[in-house]
């Protein structure tokens, strides 16, 4: 990636597709070049969440509402330390931010930390294209870098370093986006009105950070749940180290995360190993494609993803539907089993697997429960305030997991049946 500056007035900038399409626009942000795998997020709102959520590593973000960036940015909504997009793309930028929780604009924070982005495109038409044809490669090319020799350079050109980028199939990436050290996070530091004067967490959880966002493990910690995050690359032994040996409730956590699922070799025997001591489980995001991985199913690459806050899914152990917010370009390839069928890894040794989550969009696999071991995870993002609060109850179900294991599993309740869910088109 060429080094930004901070963007002139007016500068020109194109965005290039890896099928050749271009898109002309102003410079936003940064000036220079980024590459990335180009996708849309949905949402009307909640910019700052998006750009600071480290499962958007490696991809440029198109946001499909068309003004962004009229609440400005503060130091109080990020979900981690920094910028993880590679490149922004927005229609109208907002002229002046107008919010009194505002600290700067958000121009301002993308050229501040050289977030290469381009405004005054057609994000509307763009997002129709990526829809049709499937997320792709794509550049954002501005200021000096769109000249060679006084010359504009050509867009053949352009498309060649574009088509030469990494592609996000097969990418490990992980490793690249969480924590080097371990840090813990305790429940008296989130609620102190009813779990502090030195009273005990109800139950401790290893968080593996594959990519966490900064609300989850508070979430946990609400519920009296000291959280304990570790690194991507920390074994079996780093976690059971992590947990304490008095008898009191533990429980394992994996978090959201970018990249291939299916190049995530380390993790999946890690949680094998979870999975192995029959220590609970609960996973979101990448975390529930690693458990689909996990137990032997296969991951699946979607056309363009689901991204936003608006997500219509399936609860069938409760048979109501949520709406929630999601990021993820993969998927699990689970059959939608009402009655639950033995997990294909190592002859069934996992016991009965069930879809527990359905999209009713697409009917895409949203979540997994396990039938004979302590263990499920779900698609999309329940630290998240879309519904606002939908999907919130699965943060108290891990709790009930660990505190309450005799309970499990839940029981499914939904009126429609695998068939329905196949067949059915879903608005």
């Amino acid at each position: 990636m060429t080094p930004p500056a901070t963007t002139p007035a007016a500068t020109s900038a194109a965005l290039v597709l890896e099928d050749g399409t271009t898109y002309r626009g102003r410079a936003y942000g940064a000036t220079g070049t980024t590459f990335g795998e180009i996708v849309f997020s949905t949402g009307m709102t909640g910019y700052q969440e998006t750009l600071t959520d480290p499962s958007y590593h490696r991809q440029i973000v198109v946001m499909t509402a068309p003004h962004v960036g009229n609440t400005g940015v503060n130091d109080e909504d990020p979900e981690s330390d920094r910028i993880w997009v590679s490149g922004y793309v927005v229609r109208d930028p907002a002229r002046r931010v107008s919010s009194w929780r505002a600290q700067h604009s958000l121009g301002e924070e993308l050229a501040g930390q050289g977030i290469v982005g381009i405004s005054d495109v057609d994000t509307r038409a763009l997002t129709r294209r990526l829809r049709e044809e499937g997320v792709m490669r794509a550049g954002i090319f501005s200021g000096d870098d769109l000249v060679r020799g006084g010359y504009p350079r050509p867009v053949e050109e352009l498309v060649a370093e574009v088509q030469a980028s990494p592609q996000m199939a097969g990418a490990d990436l992980a490793r690249e986006v969480s924590t080097t050290e371990a840090y813990t996070v305790e429940p008296a530091t989130v609620n102190p009105a009813e779990y502090g004067a030195g009273k005990a967490p109800i139950a401790t959880v290893v968080a593996v950070d594959l990519g966490i966002k900064t609300m989850t493990p508070v979430r946990l910690a609400e519920r009296g749940v000291r959280v304990v995050v570790v690194p991507q690359s920390s074994t079996i032994a780093d976690v059971e180290a992590a947990l304490p040996d008095d008898g009191t409730p533990t429980g394992v956590f994996f978090s959201n995360g970018p990249g291939d699922p299916g190049a995530a070799g380390h993790e999946v025997e890690l949680l094998r190993a979870v999975l192995d001591r029959g220590i609970p489980f609960f996973g979101i995001c990448f975390g529930n494609q690693l458990l689909g991985r996990a137990l032997g199913y296969g991951t699946y690459k979607l056309g363009y993803g689901h991204r936003g806050i608006n997500q219509p899914v399936l609860d069938r152990t409760t048979a109501k539907v949520e709406v929630t917010a999601h990021n993820h370009g993969f998927a699990v390839d689970a059959p939608l089993d009402e009655e639950g069928s033995a997990a294909p890894h190592d002859g069934g040794r996992y016991g009965r697997v069930v879809v527990s989550h359905v999209g009713l969009n697409d009917r895409v696999v949203e979540g997994l429960t396990c039938l004979d071991l302590p263990a499920f995870s779900v698609q999309y993002h329940p630290e998240a305030a879309a519904g606002p609060h939908d999907a919130a109850y699965l943060f108290d179900r891990f709790v009930g997991l660990m505190t309450n294991p005799a309970a499990w599993p839940p029981a499914i309740k939904s009126p429609h049946s695998a068939a329905q869910i196949n067949t059915e088109e879903n608005h």
